[in-house]
């Protein structure tokens, strides 16, 4: 007799955003299998309709909805998942409103998955963990670097080879950079929430949590907080050059030769691990760096061994001559500068980015109903890591933990930070 099972239903995916991460995350799906992006909103509603073609056009949904309104999506009744893809700005008033659909019982959810970086500060993570706490709904924090091949197959051979027998590593560097970001609000400090730091050393933590952490392992049992020092500069992009390029670019925005973000941050967090010894994480993040693309370079160092990973290396590269004109594009490389010359191309971004494997192990939980390790809680916690390197760089201080940060808002992210006043002021 033939043993015959059910089918799983897959998973029905609406989408709450519609801009260049959630093109990415769309584009990630056409690998992900057991689920289908069923619906897409946005507070424009064109932009909605254009990203749910764009899902259609790469064969991973039908019929896709488009709405203006997130409660309509929730209450969607093919949705079963929702990815949140907004802008900082939006995240705690999108994520009370899905919550309220479900307590309400207006929309039910299997999960729910939240974009990095959970919150502008302290608070507002705190509130997102804690309305989706409330509602009893599956979660996951969307860190795509802990997903990255380049990461988790070295952090694996690392740990069962060089770890298990020597030691548990010491030393996690961590870095990120490209010439800037492609959004407005990106650049706007109170609606981003600060600048570089904010935006890319959440990766750079995060990846740093997982590499020194063992497979399997939550970050927030293995690694304890000790302190945190931290640099935050404008190097670049207060320039007057620079400045006026951003005031052309993006009109309406904040002068940076005044009130800029930083467009550098380099942070040493010290924390105690799981055996009991002093660990570090260095961080350094930039939007000044101008070359081929993003750079994002990872290093492991434990007592007999080390790993190393730079997204640079790509998987092949191309030679453009200086007689070939070319139009500006980022068809080789997110963030790419040039068209011509020696270019590193990466075949497949979203997956060589974690984006694939992310997606695709967080709609396997939540099929199986199982609680992601990467949760809505590591978000809060790696909140809490850049709220104290925001304080140490503006105190000038080493912020030792315990430390009460619930109620902190950067000076960057309130306009108050005005670095080239200050240097101004010292000559």
């Amino acid at each position: 007799m033939t043993e015959t099972t059910t089918p799983v239903r897959r998973l029905g995916i609406g989408i709450v955003g519609a801009g260049f991460i959630a093109r990415f995350h769309t584009r990630s799906w056409q690998a992900v299998r057991d689920a289908d992006i069923v619906a897409v909103s946005s507070r424009t509603l064109a932009k909605a309709e254009d990203l749910a073609r764009y899902a259609e056009s790469l064969s991973v949904g039908v019929d896709v909805s488009a709405y203006d309104d997130v409660a309509e999506l929730v209450r969607d009744p093919r949705v079963d998942a929702i990815w949140v893809l907004t802008p900082n700005e939006t995240r705690v008033e999108v994520i009370e409103a899905i919550c309220d659909e479900v307590v309400s019982g207006r929309g039910s959810l299997r999960g729910i998955a939240v974009e990095k970086p959970l919150g502008r500060n302290l608070a507002e993570a705190r509130a997102v963990a804690a309305a989706v706490d409330r509602a009893g709904i599956l979660h996951a924090y969307l860190e795509n670097q802990v997903y990255a091949p380049r990461l988790t197959r070295t952090r694996d051979l690392v740990w069962a080879r060089g770890a298990s027998a020597a030691g548990s590593p010491y030393l996690a560097r961590c870095l990120e950079e490209h010439s800037g970001p492609h959004s407005q609000w990106f650049w706007d400090s109170e609606l981003q929430g600060g600048g570089v730091l904010n935006d890319l050393m959440c990766h750079s933590v995060e990846a740093g949590r997982f590499l020194l952490t063992p497979p399997g392992t939550d970050p927030d049992e293995w690694l304890t907080p000790v302190s945190v020092t931290a640099t935050i500069a404008s190097l670049r992009w207060g320039r007057d050059h620079y400045a006026a390029q951003l005031e052309e670019r993006y009109p309406g925005v904040q002068d940076y030769r005044d009130t800029p973000s930083e467009d550098y941050a380099n942070a040493t967090f010290v924390f105690r691990n799981g055996d009991g010894e002093p660990v570090i994480i260095e961080a350094t993040t930039s939007w000044g760096y101008v070359g081929a693309g993003m750079r994002l370079s990872f290093e492991l160092l434990g007592p007999e061994y080390s790993m190393s990973a730079n997204s640079l290396t790509g998987d092949g590269q191309v030679f453009l001559s200086r007689d070939l004109q070319q139009d500006a594009g980022e068809d080789m490389l997110e963030k790419q500068n040039a068209e011509q010359g020696l270019m590193p191309v990466i075949a497949d971004e979203p997956a060589s980015y974690g984006y694939v494997a992310e997606n695709t192990q967080i709609v396997r939980a939540f099929v199986r109903g199982e609680q992601p390790l990467e949760s809505l809680h590591s978000g809060v916690a790696v909140t809490e890591l850049l709220m104290a390197a925001y304080y140490a760089a503006e105190t000038q201080t080493v912020v030792q933990f315990p430390v009460d940060l619930e109620d902190y808002v950067p000076a960057v992210a309130r306009r108050e930070w005005r670095p080239r006043r200050a240097a101004d002021a010292s000559e």
